[in-house]
């Protein structure tokens, strides 16, 4: 089979696994690349700003080399603003629905930063702009503690009430922006960044590679779980939280909506691992636990799905490093995100255990 028959199949492979014709399928593939990057220009993205909210800013600084479609914007008439342009192929509906989450946080006093004025989204240059304000302080502190800060800011924030401006679907990471929504669309994308580089696999890799992509087939979605308001990416690099003076803020809401309440959850505990060896720290669970737990109690089901829940991300994660390496012909070398199956089991234990005491 030709190459390019050999791509055919990957996509009528990709269009089942997905549930796509065979048209999308391609799309989600062969567009991937374009639709995560985007790198606007800061002096444009300056005028924009001064003609629609007539300001008077003066610096457009990247503060990303990821997230290039992120300024802080200085202003002469003013304290700085964050401006987030984000990438043309995500709809300007999803940027409203950020908007409208800042909102509702904003009436519940929760720590969030704070949409800098209330027409805060615009368009510019096809992609569609958030406007916050620039949270001031530092990251949080590199210890037990931040295990602590971190459960409270998702503890709160899943024991919010219901409300519909905060309904959309959420969790996943959503850098692709056909993959917005629950965790499961983080699985779903996952696939997308192994199907688009299949036939450049090397032979050498092709068995761990069909392992991976069978992992994330199989991989648990949290669906009919306990659901609430998540943040969807709270623990990052950097994290998604800053130290303010206040208090501990969280920011970058754009995988913010409602679903299974775990994945938040389950996201943290495994980020709680000491990396050489991986091996459950029980202080930093410890920590997690009793800050989440002062405002949610997990269910026993969601206890018995926290090893499952916990590969959701990662599994994300290893992909989108799988597909960044073959790409740049790389040694993929994250396996350590997935890996070993016994941190999982063992961190899952602890974190049950210290629940149940």
């Amino acid at each position: 089979m030709t190459k390019n028959g050999s791509f055919k199949k990957i996509v009528r492979h990709h269009a089942k696994d997905t549930g796509q014709r065979y048209t999308e399928a391609l799309t989600d593939l062969e567009g991937l690349g374009g639709r995560m990057h985007h790198e606007p220009a800061g002096e444009r993205l300056l005028a924009h700003l001064r003609d629609r909210y007539d300001i008077n800013p003066v610096a457009a600084t990247k503060l990303s080399v990821h997230k290039t479609y992120v300024f802080r914007i200085d202003r002469k008439d003013g304290d700085p603003w964050i401006a987030r342009a984000f990438p043309p192929a995500r709809p300007r509906p999803g940027v409203e629905g950020d908007a409208a989450i800042l909102r509702f946080l904003e009436q519940q006093d929760y720590p969030a930063e704070r949409l800098a004025v209330d027409d805060a989204v615009s368009d510019f240059d096809g992609s569609t702009v958030l406007i916050t304000r620039f949270v001031e302080g530092g990251p949080l502190p590199d210890s037990t503690e931040k295990f602590a800060l971190m459960g409270d800011l998702l503890g709160r924030l899943h024991a919010l009430p219901h409300d519909e401006s905060s309904s959309r679907p959420g969790g996943a990471s959503g850098e692709d922006p056909r993959r917005e929504g629950t965790p499961r669309q983080d699985l779903l994308a996952a696939l997308a960044f192994l199907d688009a580089v299949d036939t450049k696999v090397p032979a050498t890799e092709r068995e761990r590679f069909e392992r991976l992509r069978d992992q994330v087939r199989s991989a648990d979605d949290g669906e009919g779980l306990p659901e609430a308001l998540l943040h969807g990416n709270l623990l990052h690099a950097p994290d998604h939280a800053i130290l303010s003076e206040q208090g501990p803020v969280a920011i970058n809401w754009k995988a913010s909506g409602r679903g299974p309440r775990l994945a938040d959850f389950a996201y943290l505990i495994w980020g709680t691992g000491s990396w050489n060896p991986r091996r459950p720290d029980q202080e930093r669970i410890d920590a997690a636990v009793n800050a989440y737990r002062r405002h949610i109690e997990p269910t026993d089901d969601e206890l018995d799905r926290l090893e499952a829940i916990m590969y959701i991300r990662t599994l994300y994660l290893a992909c989108f490093g799988y597909r960044r390496a073959v790409i740049n012909g790389a040694q993929f070398d994250e396996w350590w995100l997935i890996r070993p199956q016994d941190y999982f089991r063992s961190t899952a234990a602890a974190t049950r255990a210290a629940f149940r005491r």
